[in-house]
């Protein structure tokens, strides 16, 4: 395309061009969790080996969801094994069927060998895995593999939608649910999550949210970004990537159990149990003895999504019955052994900081939810202000409470070293401290 000239150049002007942008997309950036980062780290000066513009002083990253960096929650030499394994045997460089290698979604080591965490694996491998918990078993047919669970969540949203369908989503909560929703033309209901009530949900405001267009209702269990684990009787009235990284009194459970009361679509991935975020494989499980899923058509919508988008890499999925078989159940103690720990650090430091308010001990997954005060600080907008502030002059991250739908709230990740946890806590009391509002003496005359 000339520019009218007779030239030969490309037009000058924008509007010369057939383009114009999708305004929809344009607009979805603020309910990235990495977008909301990258902006609070801006203002950092960071050494070009990660320490401080000091040179003496490291990032300590409590605001993202990813510890594989740290050395304590380096994955299994055994997951790695299996991916090297899958690699050279050569069977796995050609394409995959839509829904995932079959023994992938198939195959399930004995029931002892994983008791500790709960996640979801390669088809075969996954449907034995999951139906331990159920009261009945799932099979390979009930199991679609994905690029990690954020193509899980755009895959159910995109099948989901429909003119005037909503979807009900806690609050706070991860507002990539929102994105694609939105993306999708499905409005966004918000039910909250009561922090006085240990985090569990607000069923009386479920109950009137939802009418005749609600398709769906979002359940984190165990919580991100609140560290909940709900009951299982709690459960019974109201997304399991953390699934079994639970540390405290109530114990794991799985909402497929409630399959036959309700149909249940499970979203889960390796990432978290296995520690291997990059390796992007993930999973959808359909738990509907009562075959609701195929009578609307919602399992062939799925495979239909499937036939056209891209699929995780073939040669994690050639690995994952040898993942799931060769773990050792040491491994995933010692993992939920090092959350007990740094939660419990997370838990009585913060006492500590006047500013700061934890209304409950995380139980579980990798996050807790503080409450900020900015009534007792000075020269601080709001949680994004904050978060920025704290970022430049103590070399802290975390997420402000927005990003969740939650604002002048923190959530802070204690998936890091300990000593790292208990040193950004410490420089957190200190930027606290130091923006204090000075406290106002007062005399009393007798």
């Amino acid at each position: 395309m000339e520019d009218g000239a007779g030239n030969g150049r490309p037009p000058a002007t924008a509007a010369a061009w057939n383009f114009e942008p999708n305004g929809t997309l344009l607009g979805l950036t603020s309910l990235s969790v990495r977008g909301v980062l990258g902006r609070v780290k801006a203002g950092m000066v960071v050494d070009g080996d990660g320490g401080g513009g000091d040179g003496r002083r490291a990032v300590i990253p409590m605001g993202h969801g990813d510890p594989s960096v740290f050395p304590c929650f380096r994955t299994t030499p055994d997951a790695v094994d299996a991916v090297a394994a899958a690699l050279r045997s050569g069977e796995h460089n050609s394409y995959s069927s839509c829904v995932g290698l079959e023994p992938a979604r198939r195959f399930f080591p004995t029931i002892d060998r994983l008791k500790i965490l709960k996640f979801k694996l390669n088809s075969r491998s996954i449907a034995r895995y999951l139906s331990r918990d159920l009261p009945y078993e799932l099979s390979a047919d009930d199991v679609y593999l994905t690029s990690g669970c954020a193509q899980a969540i755009e895959i159910i949203c995109s099948v989901l939608a429909r003119p005037g369908a909503n979807i009900l989503c806690p609050r706070p909560g991860y507002l990539f649910h929102e994105a694609r929703a939105v993306f999708n033309g499905m409005e966004v209901r918000y039910f909250d999550l009561l922090p006085e009530s240990a985090w569990e949900v607000d069923l009386d405001g479920v109950q009137a949210l939802a009418d005749k267009n609600t398709v769906a209702m979002v359940i984190i269990n165990p919580g991100n970004p609140c560290g909940n684990v709900y009951t299982s009787e709690h459960l019974a009235k109201a997304n399991e990537v953390y699934a079994h990284l639970t540390f405290g009194q109530n114990k794991f459970v799985p909402m497929g159990v409630f399959g036959s009361v309700a149909p249940v679509l499970t979203l889960g991935s390796i990432s978290k149990r296995w520690v291997v975020p990059g390796w992007r494989l993930g999973w959808i499980v359909t738990s509907d003895p009562n075959g609701v899923f195929q009578r609307t058509k919602v399992v062939e919508s799925i495979k239909s999504y499937l036939d056209i988008s891209v699929d995780p890499a073939t040669f994690i999925q050639g690995a994952i019955p040898q993942l799931i078989e060769n773990t050792k159940e040491e491994f995933f103690e010692k993992t939920v052994g090092v959350l007990r720990q740094t939660a419990d650090i997370c838990w009585e430091k913060l006492k500590g900081i006047n500013c700061i308010t934890c209304p409950s001990k995380p139980e579980g997954s990798m996050f807790v939810m503080v409450k900020l005060d900015l009534s007792c600080l000075q020269g601080i907008k709001d949680d994004m202000d904050f978060c920025c502030q704290l970022a430049k002059e103590e070399l802290v991250v975390l997420l402000p409470g927005f990003a969740v739908g939650y604002k002048n709230w923190l959530r802070i990740t204690f998936a890091i070293e300990p000593s790292s946890l208990e040193d950004g806590i410490d420089r957190l009391k200190s930027f606290c401290s130091r923006h204090s509002k000075p406290k106002v003496h007062q005399s009393l005359e007798s």
